[in-house]
Formats: structure tokens, C-alpha cells, sequence
């Protein structure tokens, strides 16, 4: 499918790369000046709705940029101008609801870097895209870099084939905590209640266990909560059989409040791990956001994750089975 569209133009950004010949993100633009109004974008993404999720797929990522999305709502109009199903998150970051399906972005400080990772890759039923809202850009750093997750597979079978195999063969296994009580000062500050949505432990327990997860109390009032199997890699449908990194073994492991292993219990190399993060680093691409942005991510094909920044910093996010 040819990447036009009469209601967009095809533009760029600092840091857009190419991978396999795309555009990685595409930059779409009001394709006349007085076109760039939140009304006119939600008409347009209204009647290119196949051919809009289509470039979702092609490239990965695709950027809306000079359109004057001002707030949720305006964000929340673009979200539910396609019709695809809510996914409400679960997971350790904090977040605060804002508007219908808009929430904020991870919470947690700041100053601190957020390990790239394909959204709620360890729950079973996962968000298939991933959109994000640039309120209020900061004055310096707090890129959302992207990955493209098949060339970690790639770069990682040909350094450590047999340890991949093996890997994806027993599948793996991850255990995190989640608190008794919010905590906004850390990266996994969200406590359990607002993790399984209930404060009752018994409903908590059903929730965890239709999501994948075992759980056992912890004396202070936390949890622990024990995943797996799961995959390393996998490959999903029109992705040009790729073989995507669908994981979150460099982000969970040997963690404070998180680890990750083979499910059969066999400890994973740690020279193995340091190097994917090297590889995924190496492969990452960013770009400066701008207040109105308006990102899609294909989270079946793409890791992302937050660059530290100064404040003051606001991404909204929605995400869509």
C-alpha cells in the first residue's frame, strides 16, 4: 500500500531513520495549513481509517505533527475516531486516569530512564498500539526512544544463537512487586490496588490469575507477583514474518523488585543480558517532542521507553486492543 493520502503530507523529523526501506516514525502533516485544526485531523483519520492502521503497521511508528491537538479531549477525539477496543493498563508504573480513555504516562520521577519494553508484554492479552499525546514538551531531554524489536532478534541470534534457542524453547519467567500503597517517587510505584483495580485481596487474586499470574502477600502489605512461561521472541501476522524481541528480560532483570530467568529455573548469563542492552540501545531511534505530537506506536513490532528530562514534562497515552 503507497504511503499518500490527499488529507496528510508526508513530512520529517530529526532523528527519523530507515529501517528495511521505512520511514521509522512516518511523519504525517496537515496537508494544507488550514487543515491542521483537531476537527479536520479527526475527519481525516475517520475516512483513512484502514489506510492510516495499514501505515501503523508498515512503519512501525507514525508521528502526527503541526496539528493543533491541544488537551485529553482533543487526544481522546483521534483515539476514538478509529473505533478499536480499550485495554486498560496493568502494571507496576504509576498513572493517573484523565480523561475517558487517556492517561497519563508512567509517573514515576523524571530524572530517571524507563527501560524500553513492549507495553504489558508480560500480561496475556497486551495493547496492539500504543498512542501517546505531547502536552507539554520539556525543556531538555524526555524522548520517547522507539527499538525496533526484530533487529534485536536478529543482532542476538548471531552473536548468541544457541542461548536465544534455548531461551525461547523454556520460555521465561519474571517475578515483580507491587506495593501496598502508590508510591509516584518510583519507576514501579504503583501499588497493587490500583494494579489489579480492587482493593480486595480475593478479587486481586481472580484478577492476577486471568492476567497470567500467581501471587503470594508479602508481610508489609505488598505483593509478589509470578509470571510465566512466556516468550522471548514471537511472530506476529503481517509483520513480514518477523521475529520480534517480545520480552522484558534486560528491563526485569536482577532488579530490586524484579527478576527475570528460564522457566525451568536455569539463571540466564549475565554478560548475555549487559550485551542485549548494548544492542538495544544501539538500534534505538528518538526525536525532540513537540507540544500537539501525537505518536502511534505498532507495540507487536516496537520497544519504547522514556529518556530522563527537566521538568515540566506532560505525555498522555491510550492504549488499543
Amino acid at each position: 500500500m503507497e504511503c499518500s493520502s490527499k488529507n496528510f503530507k508526508i513530512g520529517s523529523c530529526e532523528g527519523q531513520k530507515v529501517v528495511d526501506g521505512e520511514a521509522m516514525p512516518l511523519v504525517l502533516e496537515p496537508s494544507q495549513p488550514e487543515k491542521n485544526d483537531s476537527e479536520s485531523l479527526v475527519l481525516a483519520l475517520k475516512n483513512n481509517k484502514d489506510w492510516f492502521e495499514q501505515m501503523i503497521i508498515k512503519n512501525s511508528a507514525v508521528l502526527l505533527r503541526g496539528f493543533d491537538v491541544k488537551n485529553a479531549e482533543d487526544f481522546n477525539g483521534i483515539v476514538e475516531a478509529f473505533g478499536w477496543d480499550d485495554i486498560r493498563y496493568v502494571g507496576p508504573a504509576p498513572r493517573t486516569h484523565v480523561y475517558k480513555r487517556v492517561w497519563t504516562a508512567n509517573e514515576g520521577p523524571l530524572s530517571e530512564f524507563i527501560y524500553y519494553h513492549h507495553e504489558m508484554v508480560l500480561i496475556k492479552e497486551y495493547p496492539k498500539k500504543v498512542i501517546l499525546f505531547c502536552e507539554t514538551p520539556p525543556p531538555e531531554g524526555g524522548q520517547t526512544p522507539v527499538v525496533p524489536s526484530f533487529k534485536v532478534t536478529e543482532r542476538m541470534l548471531e552473536e548468541f544463537p544457541e542461548v536465544v534457542e534455548e531461551i525461547d524453547a523454556k520460555g521465561l519467567k519474571y517475578t515483580f512487586t507491587a506495593l501496598s500503597k502508590n508510591d509516584t517517587s518510583s519507576m514501579r510505584g504503583r501499588g497493587w490496588e490500583d494494579t489489579f483495580g480492587t482493593s480486595d485481596r480475593a478479587e486481586a487474586e481472580r484478577r492476577a490469575k486471568a492476567l497470567g499470574m500467581e501471587v503470594e502477600w508479602l508481610p508489609e502489605g505488598g505483593v509478589k507477583a509470578v509470571l510465566g512461561p512466556r516468550d522471548l521472541t514471537k511472530v506476529f501476522d503481517g509483520r513480514n514474518g518477523r521475529r520480534m524481541w517480545f520480552n522484558t528480560l534486560v528491563g526485569m532483570y536482577g532488579k530490586e523488585h524484579s527478576s527475570a530467568f528460564m522457566a525451568d529455573g536455569t539463571e540466564i548469563s549475565e554478560n548475555v543480558v549487559k550485551r542485549c542492552e548494548e544492542i538495544i540501545e544501539e538500534e534505538s531511534i528518538q526525536f525532540d517532542w513537540k507540544k500537539g505530537d501525537v505518536l502511534f506506536l505498532d507495540n507487536y513490532a516496537l520497544l519504547h521507553g522514556r529518556r530522563p528530562s527537566l521538568p515540566p514534562r506532560r505525555v498522555l497515552v491510550s492504549t488499543c486492543k
